[in-house]
């Protein structure tokens, strides 16, 4: 087998099935890469001590393996609970907390045969697309460690990049999943709401914006991961199946429509359209037709729908950050705008609100009785400064809240969608970014044999980061 460090998932756990390689060995070559680059691209945190991994390990070398991920080391975002392991939503009101029992994504991973060996660094209460936090500092994206590896999944498409992880788990309520992933030339898939199910806590009912998803270097290691993510909690309503279709498909004929820049209402830096544009060509070469589009519905609909939802969930669930003097202290202001922005509405605004995500639900109902797919930039900006806690403008136009910049993701985050953002290669200064693929409801598959059929394509990921490109087989 080749570089196990630089191989797929879906071989490494052919090979340890096969007996042809021991958790063991992966432990090891795990723990020596973490060593090597983490402690420059801070990805993982809260790190389980080595000598106790390689016994678990070793513990494994004579097991009949079970699940998928048996034996592999897995980094399990902060903003998952996991028994034993300290857990923290990069909160320091939490810096010391250390859960009784897991949340579901992570009981579903342990169950799976992964071996829980750490945290993935997330901003805040996951709020903001750059992850930084006051307990871990921030983390830095791999193709430049000047500049940021987004957010809330940084660590995790930072860790992806840098050789620290086969595959990750991620969630994405604003672009979580698919910023990161376009930051760090991999791949990042929030599927259809629903597929991936909740956790049976606090309000399962109107808390439709945000689901977890998985990551990884290639479309295959994606799929094979969102099965054991996926899958009915009959504790929580809307339930979602995954369709038993071929990830291997034709794509000739398939109509996609390209959306840009939402007839200009998303600002964009220079040079993302043109290399999204660039792919898309590509896309034409390999049999699918791909039509501009003019914006289906009101960008300002979308975005006050948005932010309105948002807020009132942030202070349904949240309050208690802003009521109480200690913990408001130990709060970051961006959260605290969303709780007293939510604070502050009535129920006929939030009835607005919900009017128009049902309107534009509807609209692209219909969008896609006539394209297969719709495409639109992951991201607005390049990988930016990680000193900074957010872009402030782009391209002259100023940025009147703290996630403005990163709105582009709002078509699909609000009404549920499938979107797979899909690395497009690299800017002059040498800065990832991708695009994000989105389909019908429940046409999860269906967006992921496009992805397929490009990463067979072009393989983007398999460009390593200046920090690994030199790295040695183990």
């Amino acid at each position: 087998m080749k570089d196990l460090l630089e191989g797929t998932a879906t071989e490494l756990s052919a090979a340890i099935h096969a007996r042809k390689m021991a958790p063991s060995e992966v432990m090891a070559a795990w723990l020596a890469q973490v060593q090597a680059v983490n402690g420059a691209v801070n990805a993982l945190v809260s790190l389980r001590d080595p000598d106790e991994l390689m016994a678990e390990a070793r513990a494994l070398d004579d097991v009949q393996p079970q699940g998928w991920l048996h034996g592999i080391p897995f980094a399990v975002k902060d903003l998952v609970a996991t028994k034993g392991l300290r857990t923290t939503w990069g909160s320091p009101i939490h810096a010391g907390h250390v859960p009784a029992q897991d949340d579901l994504v992570a009981a579903r991973l342990r169950a799976s045969g992964a071996v829980i060996a750490a945290k993935t660094n997330v901003p805040e209460w996951g709020q903001g697309s750059h992850s930084f936090n006051p307990i871990f500092g921030v983390t830095r994206n791999p193709y430049d460690l000047t500049r940021s590896a987004g957010g809330s999944s940084g660590g995790a498409a930072a860790a992806l990049a840098a050789r620290m992880a086969w595959v990750a788990d991620g969630s994405d309520m604003m672009g979580s999943l698919r910023n990161p992933a376009a930051f760090c030339n991999v791949y990042g898939f929030r599927p259809t709401w629903g597929l991936v199910p909740q956790d049976a806590e606090g309000d399962t009912y109107l808390s439709t914006l945000s689901t977890e998803g998985p990551m990884a270097r290639t479309v295959e290691d994606l799929d094979r991961l969102l099965q054991v993510l996926a899958g009915e909690n009959p504790e929580v309503p809307f339930p979602r199946a995954l369709p038993d279709l071929a990830l291997d498909r034709d794509v000739k004929g398939l109509r996609i429509g390209w959306l840009a820049d939402w007839g200009g209402a998303y600002a964009m830096e220079p040079g993302i359209l043109a290399l999204c544009e660039t792919a898309l060509r590509q896309m034409e070469k390999m049999g699918a037709v791909v039509e501009p589009l003019a914006p289906p519905f009101p960008a300002e609909k979308l975005w006050s729908s948005w932010v309105i939802l948002r807020a009132m969930l942030n202070a349904g669930g949240k309050r208690a950050l802003a009521e109480d003097p200690a913990k408001r202290a130990l709060t970051k202001p961006e959260t605290l705008w969303e709780i007293e922005q939510g604070m502050g509405l009535s129920a006929q605004a939030v009835h607005e609100a919900s009017v128009i995500r049902s309107r534009w639900h509807a609209h692209a109902a219909r969008l896609f009785q006539r394209y297969d797919a719709v495409v639109l930039p992951s991201a607005q900006v390049w990988p930016f400064p990680a000193d900074w806690r957010w872009p402030q403008e782009i391209a002259d136009r100023k940025m009147d809240t703290y996630h403005r910049w990163m709105e582009v993701v709002i078509p699909a985050s609000l009404i549920g969608l499938p979107a797979l953002s899909v690395p497009v290669g690299f800017s002059d200064q040498g800065l990832p970014m991708g695009m994000q693929i989105i389909g019908r409801s429940g046409d999860d598959r269906g967006v992921l044999a496009l992805g397929q059929a490009w990463h067979r394509a072009t393989e983007w990921p398999q460009k390593r980061p200046p920090l690994v490109a030199g790295a040695v087989s183990r």
